[in-house]
């Protein structure tokens, strides 16, 4: 038997958001340090309207998950990151390289 392929997409999402879920109750939400951010020695632009879309893995406890999420903030290294999961929102650094433009 073949798939849904008018419906993937939507179920694919909704799948992501379980999982999202299930792993966000169990563990906190990792951050990079502030020794990793080393706000005190590089330039920091904060976007004070945030709007770019972003995808990035983060980590609840030891478990690595992408997200969908909007770039708020950034150094040459790192980015901030906000990304709401079942409604609520969550925020933390990543490094630049866990992070790719959303289509």
């Amino acid at each position: 038997m073949g798939t849904n392929r008018r419906y993937a997409d939507a179920v694919d999402a909704r799948m992501n958001e379980r999982v999202l879920q299930t792993v966000s109750r169990g563990a906190k939400l990792q951050t990079l340090t502030p020794l990793e951010l080393r706000l005190d020695e590089v330039p920091l632009t904060i976007d004070p309207r945030p709007h770019r879309k972003v995808m990035a893995w983060v980590r609840f406890g030891d478990t690595p998950v992408r997200v969908s999420a909007i770039a708020a903030r950034w150094t040459p290294d790192a980015v901030g990151i906000v990304f709401s999961i079942d409604g609520h929102e969550h925020r933390c650094w990543v490094w630049t390289g866990a992070v790719d433009e959303q289509t």
